[in-house]
């Protein structure tokens, strides 16, 4: 019972960040093309929105996934996720990720 109900839990919150993570893309893309959003705090929310957001839904998803998954698998999961979430406090890590991938 309770596993069924943390996995739609998950479930929820995993649609909702899909929606406002699309939402948020398609300004984004609409705003590079037509630049109807002037820069400043908007487009500042919008790009933390996009880029921690999107580790936020892998997140929520794996939770989901691992619901079912045994122990030692999800732990293997939360590592990783805490080595990711933690490097990206390093300052230098995320510019070198943005370097790597332009």
């Amino acid at each position: 019972m309770f596993r069924k109900a943390k996995e739609t839990f998950w479930d929820l919150l995993g649609e909702i960040l899909a929606i406002v993570l699309i939402v948020v893309y398609a300004i984004w893309i609409l705003n590079a093309n037509f630049r109807f959003i002037p820069a400043g705090a908007i487009m500042n929310i919008l790009e933390i929105l996009r880029n921690y957001g999107s580790i936020a839904l892998v997140g929520v998803v794996g939770m989901e996934a691992l619901s079912k998954r045994s122990f030692a698998v999800r732990i293997i999961f939360y590592a990783l996720m805490a080595l990711v979430v933690l490097f990206l406090f390093f300052p230098g890590t995320y510019a070198n990720l943005i370097e790597s991938v332009q």
